[in-house]
């Protein structure tokens, strides 16, 4: 059987679970740290390089600062997340606002805290001008249609809501030029956990050759490509991580024949990267607590998929260990399945493991991307608390468990007695 590590033991995940009980989900804070200065490492050769956290991944400031001492801007695309960026102490062009059917009080914080605004559509230009005004530095994203196939979970770019076709690409930096726009920057983001190392080389080469063309057409100049996000992880345990050195050595060598050979240099590269960042240093861990027999085996844990929804939503493969039974025969098939009442309730369908019983632990592999963060209240299940794995090994909470007062909040009991 072939398995994925944890930085966790039985012991020390059952003295975690005395403060904080199961199910919650933690990071590790060594391995993301390590994690981001190589992907840092890899770009070396590009100055100005900077990848930009996509907060929605893992919107918690805690990780947030991590990444920021790491060199990181955060790549926004809501309200919260803009406000998320300034409790974290992010300013200006830290700041990467990236957003579509977006409200005028959004584009107003973002031009107050002076983030790089990336239009997704050409009739942004006057809506933005009326509520916020033009900024300095202008960004669109660009959607290659059926130049580019997208993935599964993306869909085909020409189904796609983002993004502005070639032709209105063209009209766009034009109308911001002859606004007086001087700075400018390009985005394209076609795809979502691609392994695939030749799809980024081939999103590089469409972007350096669409700006040689935009530059020498329109008489502009870009200070920046944005190349988005998408690079996927190995969920299941035979799959291979993406190079990011063989990435980065095909993305030079475009960049030497594109850019530096047209005379455009220096243009810096931007990422948005979110997933393979944090993704495989994050785990949820739970406790099984009934174990059912009828026309299959069911593993029912104290976690469902308000915690971890990935596998409802798109069928995801998240790799589970039972701790302390790595040794044993995994030839059980079971369900593993949460409480919540919806069917698709399940983090794994006929999964082969170790025979289980109530009180085991279970550790939900890469679940530190688009885990926690997809969280929600049906039936009315509470989200749970997030704990962060230190450098030197001491655990601290970086969110408290939701409580039934926070998921009442909302609600006016006030006027019950009269209605």
């Amino acid at each position: 059987m072939i398995g994925k590590k944890h930085p966790f033991t039985k012991e020390q995940l059952e003295k975690i679970a005395e403060t904080y009980p199961t199910p919650f989900h933690i990071y590790d804070e060594k391995a993301i740290r390590a994690n981001a200065k190589k992907f840092y490492n890899a770009f070396a050769w590009n100055s100005g390089f900077k990848d930009y956290y996509a907060i929605k991944a893992a919107p918690n400031p805690y990780l947030m600062k991590i990444l920021h001492n790491e060199g990181f801007g955060i790549d926004c695309s809501s309200m919260a997340e803009l406000k998320l960026a300034e409790k974290v102490g992010l300013r200006g062009e830290e700041i990467m606002f990236t957003s579509n059917d977006t409200p005028a009080e959004e584009y107003k914080k973002a031009i107050e805290l002076g983030a790089i605004i990336n239009l997704d559509d050409i009739s942004h230009i006057p809506f933005l001008e009326k509520h916020a005004g033009i900024p300095e530095l202008i960004c669109f994203r660009y959607n290659p249609g059926p130049l580019k196939e997208g993935n599964m979970i993306i869909g085909h770019p020409e189904e796609a809501k983002y993004g502005a076709t070639r032709e209105q690409l063209f009209d766009a930096y034009k109308i911001m030029r002859d606004k007086g726009v001087k700075r400018f920057g390009i985005h394209t983001m076609v795809a979502s956990n691609e392994l695939d190392v030749n799809y980024f080389m081939e999103t590089a080469e469409i972007l350096f050759e669409l700006v040689v063309e935009l530059s020498e057409k329109l008489g502009i100049r870009f200070e920046f490509v944005n190349l988005g996000g998408g690079i996927g992880i190995p969920y299941r345990p035979e799959q291979t991580p993406v190079d990011l050195n063989l990435m980065s050595e095909g993305i030079y060598k475009l960049y030497t024949d594109l850019i530096e050979a047209n005379g455009l240099a220096p243009i810096k590269l931007f990422f948005e990267t979110g997933r393979v960042i944090t993704g495989p240093y994050g785990y949820l861990v739970s406790r099984v607590l009934h174990i059912k027999q009828t026309y299959k085996k069911y593993a029912g844990l104290d976690a469902c998929m308000v915690n971890l929804m990935r596998p409802a939503l798109y069928g995801a493969y998240h790799h589970i260990t039972v701790l302390g039974k790595g040794s044993m025969p995994h030839q059980t098939p079971y369900d593993v399945t949460g409480s919540l009442c919806e069917n698709n309730d399940k983090f794994a369908i006929n999964r082969l493991l170790p025979e289980m019983e109530a009180g085991d632990l279970v550790v939900i592999h890469d679940a530190g991307a688009h885990g926690h963060a997809m969280g929600f209240n049906y039936n009315g299940k509470l989200r749970s608390a997030e704990l962060l794995m230190r450098e030197n090994g001491e655990v601290m909470q970086i969110r408290r468990a939701e409580t039934i007062a926070d998921h009442f909040a909302t609600l006016d009991f006030n006027g019950l007695d009269n209605f």
